[in-house]
């Protein structure tokens, strides 16, 4: 069985792009990296086959259209778990997750014994850098408001930087997975608490991007505030075994 991957979703990330790859393939640890790409006009998919003629263990999947962060994950994880990898991480192109912390979370899960492992921004204080204080307040009370709903003991619910171990992906039903925007890191934390696995938080510091643009706008924000209630009272006439 392979080892470790790490899905890296693009639209317009050609500013950042090579660096990320040249970045995650230098660490001491052996990680492959598959991108999953919307169709970037701005030629992203294009310098990543670029660099598969340098990495072997670079994969590129482009699809047709904006069609979300939360379907391009899991059309990452369908993929990651048919290819056989064993830990399947999921970071941002733009360097706000820091690409030395991948073997930090694979040894919370490998080393340490859990199910999923989360860069946490907030489980130790507030380690956010270079957000202007109203982002960095709505994110925080965006957790909390979270964790007050669903009943999760994880300090950053919204957190996007992770590491599974394939039997957590295995176990979820990936297509029932109903969110396509941030909250879509939610709904994954929160089936995987409620089917018992173990999730750990490790400490990290986030940094916003420096290069290209956010996806961040008012419809993501709706999406997790409403979603969450409904996600919640959904799961109360469902059943968590495996």
């Amino acid at each position: 069985m392979k080892k470790r991957i790490v899905i890296i979703p693009t639209y317009n990330e050609i500013e950042n792009i090579e660096a990320m790859i040249r970045k995650v393939f230098s660490l001491p640890m052996d990680f492959d990296v598959l991108i999953v790409d919307d169709s970037s006009p701005d030629g992203t998919g294009e310098r990543v086959r670029a660099l598969q003629k340098e990495f072997s263990g670079l994969h590129l999947e482009q699809r047709t259209g904006k069609l979300g962060l939360g379907t391009a994950y899991i059309h990452g994880f369908k993929k990651a778990l048919a290819w056989g990898y064993e830990y399947i991480f999921e970071m941002d192109c733009d360097f706000s997750h820091n690409p030395e912390d991948l073997p930090r979370l694979y040894a919370a899960c490998a080393d340490k014994g859990h199910d999923v492992a989360i860069g946490s921004r907030y489980s130790q204080g507030v380690n956010v850098v270079n957000w202007p204080m109203s982002r960095v307040l709505l994110s925080f009370f965006a957790s909390y408001y979270v964790r007050f709903i669903t009943g999760m003991p994880i300090a950053d619910t919204t957190a996007g930087f992770k590491c599974y171990k394939r039997q957590v992906l295995e176990t979820i039903n990936l297509d029932r997975i109903r969110f396509i925007g941030y909250a879509f890191q939610i709904e994954m934390k929160f089936t995987a608490w409620k089917f018992g696995f173990s999730i750990t938080e490790v400490p990290i510091i986030f940094t916003d991007r420096t290069k290209g643009k956010s996806k961040m706008s008012g419809g993501i924000i709706k999406e997790a505030v409403w979603g969450v209630m409904q996600m919640k009272i959904r799961s109360l006439f469902q059943r968590y075994q495996r």
